[in-house]
């Protein structure tokens, strides 16, 4: 009896057991969440780096053979346009203007005497005095002596501009960069004394890769923008050059500051964003060993290949802003699925 007792508890618990049992759960039917590219893409910033330089820089080279007596201006030393900032020794181009100016006083005498002596036989002619030829040849002696006289001014004038040569003035508001020259030294023509760059006029010069230059045609908000030293200057772009530098294979791009400006030589970055929208990392999915993303077409979620994406990396779209895609419930979609 004993052994019945313990067989008859063990089938009334075994049937209790099974009416307690909870049905299986069903899971939930995923959620879809579709948003337009446009209020999803992201303009990934780029960067480059970048150094402000004048807009005009010249070096200041001697134009004749001579002694240097000053160099009143030095390394750093900010100058205005038409300051004094190199003499050379004139003694001996004042002396050949000197000549100049004595060879033109002895022509215009010579030229004024055969003036008059031409104006004489002109009243002479009419008066029956003098004959034809003679007054050919007083003519000719005038216009020898004009030429002469032409010839003279201008050796004059190239004496002056000799003696002009010797004092050498900065052609426009700069910084003295580079000093070459030495006082005391004889200057050969061409000879480099000074380098001056743009104090007020500079420019941000950028070397670019060339896939980067249609970035600043279609630039969107903000615009590019230099930094240095933890302070940021707005840009405006002036121009791209239009050759690839052999050495470094890459173009120089021109900015002009919308703003402030800080002095030519100041080195950073150029900063600026991508005009074309880029899809956030976190919304790509992965489907037969390509990424992509899943787009909303009459119903049906599509999946949309992005031939350059990678794993962990924003990715460049070719679609339009427009376009809805799938951001929400997307890790269980499968090309065709419809979207409820």
């Amino acid at each position: 009896m004993r052994h019945i007792s313990v067989i008859v508890a063990t089938l009334l618990l075994a049937g209790c057991g099974k009416e307690q049992a909870a049905p299986p759960a069903v899971p939930p039917a995923p959620t879809f969440v579709v948003q337009a590219v446009k209020d999803v893409a992201i303009h990934p910033e780029r960067s480059a780096p970048a150094a402000v330089v004048g807009k005009n820089e010249a070096r200041i080279s001697a134009e004749v053979a001579a002694v240097i007596l000053a160099l009143p201006v030095d390394v750093g030393q900010r100058v205005r346009k038409g300051a004094i900032v190199a003499r050379l020794d004139s003694r001996d181009a004042a002396l050949a203007q000197e000549r100049a100016d004595a060879a033109l006083a002895q022509t215009q005498a010579r030229h004024a005497q055969a003036a008059a002596q031409f104006k004489r036989a002109q009243m002479l002619r009419e008066q029956n005095f003098y004959s034809a030829e003679a007054l050919t040849l007083k003519e000719t002696e005038l216009t020898a002596a004009t030429a002469d006289l032409r010839a003279a001014r201008a050796q004059r004038d190239t004496a002056r501009r000799n003696v002009e040569k010797h004092t050498l003035a900065a052609p426009f508001d700069a910084v003295v960069r580079a000093r070459s020259g030495q006082v005391g030294e004889l200057a050969a023509p061409g000879a480099v004394l000074l380098t001056l760059v743009s104090a007020g006029e500079v420019e941000l010069a950028a070397p670019l890769q060339a896939a980067d230059a249609g970035s600043f045609t279609s630039a969107v908000p903000p615009a590019p923008t230099f930094q240095s030293n933890d302070v940021i200057y707005p840009l405006k772009l002036l121009r791209i050059s239009p050759t690839v530098n052999r050495d470094s294979r890459s173009i120089e791009a021109r900015f002009a500051f919308s703003e402030n400006a800080p002095s030519a030589g100041t080195e950073g970055r150029l900063v600026w964003h991508e005009p074309a929208p880029w899809l956030p990392a976190d919304l790509l999915v992965r489907r037969n060993g390509r990424y992509g993303i899943f787009i909303a077409v009459d119903g049906k979620a599509r999946f949309h290949s992005l031939a350059a994406a990678q794993e962990g990396r924003p990715a460049a779209l070719d679609l339009p802003p427009e376009t809805q895609i799938v951001t929400q419930g997307r890790h269980a979609l499968q090309d065709g699925v419809p979207l409820q």
